[in-house]
C-alpha cells in the first residue's frame, strides 16, 4: 500500500470516528392502540408545519415528526421510507472518490519513478481530492457540486500529466489518443474481445516492440518470429529489450546464477544491474533470443553468435548476440545497434574546432591511410562512420568491408564478411580494389594480409580508413609493424592516427559547480586565476533532474589524440626510430595527449575530473 493510500485511509478513519460521535434524535414510536395518550409538555416554539397538515405539507401518519428529504414519488411517506440523500446522485460522488484514490496512488508511484517532483504532486493530489469531496458534499446544486469537484480534482491531475508527458518518449505518454486506443483494446482483450489477431493485438497489449527473427545469412525469418510468440517468457523478453532501449543502453548481459538469472545493462559505457528473473524465466528468455537469432538452443556449452531485429516506435533496431557456457549455465550478451543513437556527423563527435579542421584536411586528401585506435568500446567504428558521412557519397565510390555491418549508410556499398565460409578481410579487399573505389573502409586490421593490402591500397591512390587495437596513437604505428608490414610501406602510406576514448557527458541540468584543488591545477598546468570552478555529478542523486535518470551523466563525448604524420616522421618510421623519438617529434608538431584534450573538456564543464581519470590512464 502506498503512502497516499495510507494517508487517505487515515482521513476516512478520522471521519468515521467523528461521525460516530454525532447523536441523532431518536423518534418516539406512535402509541399503541388502547393506550392513553400522554399530554405533551408545553413548548414555547410554534408547532411544526409538517404536523398540522395543509396544502403544502400534508400530515404524516400518526402525527410523528419526520426528519429527512421527501420522496417525490410518494408525498405521504412513512418515516421508514425516507432518507437524507438521493442514491442515484450520490453514486457519481462515490465514483469520483474511487477515481481520486486510484489516480492519486498512480501519481504517487509515477512521480517517484520518473522523479517529477513527487513531494509536490503528492501534496497537490491530496489537497485537490479533499477540496473536491468538500465541494461535492456542501454545494446545494448537484450539477454545480459535481462539476466543481471534478474540475478541482481533475485540473491538477491534467497539469501533472502534461508535465510528465513532456519528459518521456511518445511511447510512454498517457491520456493521448494512441494511449487510450491501446487501453481500450487491452481491456477488451481481457474479456475475450480481440480487435484483430497476431502481432497487432500483441503489440498493443505489451510493450510497443515486435521481434524480427533472422537466419544465419541475415535474412528475415518470419517462421522464427511466430514460433516465439507463444513461448514462455515472451512478454518478459519484450519488456527487457524495450526497457533497455528507453534507457539508451548499448548492451544487455543475461547472466545465470545458481538460483536466479541476473541482468545488467551498459549505459554510456558503465554497467548497471536491473531486476533479475527467476531461473526458469531467465532460461526461457535466453531460448527466445537464440531462436530469433537462428542459434542452436540445444547447445549450451560452445560459444555461438547470431543476430535478430526489432521494430520499435516506427524504426528498426538490430541486435547482435554472443553466447558462452559458464559454470551455472549459458551467458548471453546482446549488443543493441540503434541507428537513431549513432553519431551521424563529424561535428557530433565533440572535438574542439582546431582538431576538427585538421581532421577535415586529412580526410580531403586524395589518398592515404587514416587509422583510428583504442580499446574495445572506444567508439572507433562510430568515428569512421562520421568520416564517411563527411565525404560526398555521390561523387565518390565508397566501399566498406565490415564484420558485421553495424550501421546502414545510404549511397555506400557495404560488404559483410563471413569468416565461417572462408571470407576474410584480406580476400574481400583484393576483390573490391577491382571495383574502382575512391574510399575504402576496413572494419579492423587484424592480420598481416589485411595490413599489407590496406597499405598498398593507400599507396596506389585510394583513401583508406580502418581501426586497430592500440592504447595510443604512437603505439598504433608499432602495432602495424608487428603485424609484418615493412617500415617503408607504412611510412609511405600512413597519413594520420587518431587515438580515442569515450567519456561520459555531465548532465547540464543537474551538474554541480565546485572550486578545484589548487594543487591539482598546478600539476595539470592550469592557472588558478583563469579556472574558477569545475563541475561534477550531483552529490545527492535523489534530487537530480529526470533528464539523466539520477545518474549525473547523459551521453558520451570523445577524448582524442591526433598524430599527424609529417615528412620528418615518415623518415623516422622508415629508419625504425624509437617510440620516444617519434613522440618528441609529434609534440613539436603540436600534438596534444589525450589527458590534455580531456582537461579542455573538464574546464568547459563537459565532463568531470573523475570521469576523465577513469577512461584515460
Amino acid at each position: 500500500m502506498s503512502c497516499f493510500q495510507k494517508l487517505v485511509l487515515r482521513l476516512l478513519l478520522m471521519a468515521c470516528v467523528l461521525g460516530m460521535g454525532v447523536q441523532v434524535d431518536a423518534q418516539e414510536p406512535p402509541p399503541a392502540a388502547g393506550t392513553p395518550a400522554t399530554a405533551a409538555p408545553a413548548s414555547p416554539l410554534p408547532p411544526s408545519p409538517m404536523i398540522g397538515g395543509g396544502d403544502k405539507f400534508p400530515p404524516m401518519p400518526g402525527g410523528a415528526f419526520y426528519r429527512g428529504n421527501r420522496n417525490s414519488l410518494s408525498p405521504q411517506m412513512s418515516p421508514v421510507a425516507g432518507g437524507y440523500i438521493s442514491l442515484w446522485k450520490f453514486a457519481p460522488v462515490l465514483l469520483l472518490f474511487a477515481a481520486w484514490i486510484h489516480y492519486g496512488n498512480w501519481v504517487a508511484e509515477d512521480a517517484a519513478s520518473l522523479k517529477v517532483r513527487p513531494v509536490l504532486w503528492n501534496g497537490v493530489q491530496l489537497g485537490a481530492g479533499v477540496g473536491a469531496m468538500f465541494l461535492a458534499l456542501t454545494v446545494p446544486s448537484f450539477a454545480g457540486s459535481f462539476i466543481g469537484s471534478l474540475l478541482a480534482w481533475g485540473g491538477p491531475l491534467a497539469i501533472y500529466i502534461k508535465e510528465r508527458n513532456d519528459r518521456v518518449p511518445d511511447s510512454g505518454k498517457v491520456m493521448t489518443p494512441a494511449h487510450l486506443k491501446k487501453w481500450g483494446v487491452r481491456q477488451l482483450a481481457r474479456i475475450g474481445v480481440h480487435l484483430g489477431t497476431g502481432r497487432a493485438v500483441d503489440s498493443v497489449v505489451g510493450p510497443p516492440i515486435i521481434f524480427i527473427g533472422k537466419t544465419r545469412t541475415g535474412a528475415k525469418d518470419e517462421k522464427a518470429s511466430r514460433a516465439v510468440e507463444t513461448s514462455k517468457g515472451y512478454m518478459a523478453a519484450r519488456e527487457l529489450v524495450y526497457d533497455a532501449i528507453l534507457r539508451r543502453a548499448t548492451d544487455i548481459h543475461i547472466e545465470p546464477n545458481e538460483d536466479e538469472t541476473s541482468v545488467r545493462i551498459r549505459i554510456d559505457g558503465v554497467m548497471y544491474p536491473t531486476e533479475p528473473f527467476d531461473r526458469p524465466i531467465g532460461d526461457a528468455i535466453t531460448n527466445i533470443f537464440k531462436v530469433l537469432s537462428a542459434m542452436d538452443i540445444t547447445e549450451r556449452r560452445r560459444p555461438q553468435d547470431g543476430s535478430f531485429g526489432a521494430l520499435c516506435e516506427k524504426r528498426e533496431i538490430d541486435f547482435r548476440l554472443a553466447s558462452q557456457g559458464t559454470r551455472h549455465g549459458e551467458k548471453l550478451s546482446i549488443r543493441i545497434l540503434d541507428q537513431s543513437n549513432s553519431v551521424s556527423t563529424l561535428e557530433g563527435l565533440g572535438m574542439r574546432k582546431q582538431l576538427e579542421e585538421k581532421i577535415k584536411l586529412i580526410i580531403d586528401q586524395p589518398h592515404g591511410m587514416f587509422l583510428s585506435c583504442g580499446p574495445t568500446g572506444a567508439g572507433k567504428s562510430t568515428t569512421l562512420y562520421a568520416f564517411l558521412s563527411y565525404i560526398d557519397r555521390y561523387e565518390n565510390n565508397i566501399i566498406t568491408v565490415e564484420d558485421p555491418i553495424e550501421y546502414k549508410m545510404e549511397g555506400v556499398t557495404q560488404i559483410e564478411i563471413n569468416q565461417k565460409s572462408g571470407q576474410s578481410f584480406g580476400q574481400s579487399l583484393k576483390s573490391i580494389l577491382r571495383q574502382d573505389p575512391d574510399v575504402v573502409m576496413i572494419g579492423e586490421i587484424r592480420d598481416e594480409e589485411t595490413a599489407k593490402i590496406a597499405c598498398q591500397a593507400a599507396a596506389t591512390g585510394h583513401m583508406v580508413f580502418s581501426t586497430v587495437h592500440a592504447n595510443d596513437s604512437v603505439s598504433a604505428l608499432f602495432r602495424i609493424l608487428d603485424l609484418g608490414v615493412e617500415p617503408f610501406m607504412l611510412g609511405g602510406s600512413l597519413s594520420a592516427v587518431l587515438a580515442q576514448r569515450l567519456a561520459r557527458r555531465l548532465c547540464p541540468h543537474c551538474r554541480e559547480a565546485y572550486h578545484p584543488n589548487p594543487e591539482f591545477l598546478k600539476k595539470a598546468g592550469l592557472s588558478a586565476e583563469k579556472v574558477k570552478e569545475f563541475y561534477r555529478p550531483p552529490t545527492n542523486p535523489e534530487e537530480s533532474c529526470t533528464h539523466c535518470g539520477g545518474l549525473g551523466y547523459r551521453g558520451r563525448v570523445g577524448v582524442f589524440e591526433l598524430l599527424n604524420i609529417n615528412e620528418r616522421m615518415r623518415d623516422m618510421i622508415r629508419d625504425k626510430a624509437a617510440m620516444s623519438a617519434i613522440k618528441a617529434e609529434a609534440r613539436k608538431d603540436g600534438m596534444l595527449y589525450m589527458k590534455e584534450e580531456g582537461l579542455r573538456l573538464v574546464v568547459r564543464g563537459v565532463t568531470s575530473v573523475d570521469e576523465l581519470l577513469r577512461v584515460v590512464k
